[in-house]
């Protein structure tokens, strides 16, 4: 096995794919209205990005609007070309690989999210589920792999498989405050109920 260390912050990329803000989180749409589901998700985005804080942070999108937002925040951009998560964190993970040695894809609906120091580690695959331990709300991996990425349902198990087909090691890590995004109602209203919710609607 090899040994696993923490890379330098230089050396390792957060990613944070975003689709356009107007066309978000439709699932929410008997208990939000277009304009509300926008800032929502424009709220979780800039708080994921703040999270990120201390590493280079580039955002992966094809949607002007996102460019330009991310672009004002100081944010690097991504140009992506195809559509659909896969093939967006594929193609700028490509990217990235030629200046960083690691990478942490982050999903942009983290409402509590707070930091992603101690996640990355060398040689290995780190995963932080979301709390149905399902899908996979944040990854970190080194680059210049062939590493597939497998997100969609039961994300957790495949990115896990993956690991072990390209013969890194792995990492599952329970960290609370990553673990909660916003897909659903159910979502939204578990999480308006919760002690530590700091959004308001």
């Amino acid at each position: 096995m090899a040994t696993s260390t923490a890379p330098n912050h230089d050396s390792i990329a957060v990613l944070v794919p975003i689709k356009d803000f107007r066309q978000a989180k439709h699932r929410l749409s008997e208990r939000l209205d277009a304009q509300a589901r926008e800032s929502l998700a424009r709220s979780m985005a800039e708080r994921v990005l703040s999270a990120a804080k201390g590493f280079s942070v580039h955002v992966a999108c094809n949607d002007d609007a996102v460019a330009n937002w991310a672009t004002s925040l100081g944010v690097q951009v991504i140009w992506v070309e195809r559509d659909g998560l896969n093939p967006a964190v594929s193609q700028a993970a490509h990217q990235l690989a030629s200046e960083f040695s690691h990478m942490t894809v982050v999903h942009a609906d983290l409402p509590q999210a707070q930091s992603l120091d101690g996640i990355a580690t060398a040689n290995t695959v780190s995963i932080v589920p979301d709390r149905h331990k399902q899908g996979t709300n944040v990854l970190s991996l080194p680059t210049g792999t062939s590493f597939e990425f497998q997100y969609g349902t039961n994300s957790l198990y495949l990115h896990m498989n993956e690991a072990v087909r390209q013969n890194l090691d792995l990492k599952v890590l329970q960290i609370a405050h990553l673990q909660w995004d916003i897909d659903t109602p159910e979502d939204l209203d578990g999480f308006l109920e919760s002690p530590d919710s700091d959004f308001s609607q």
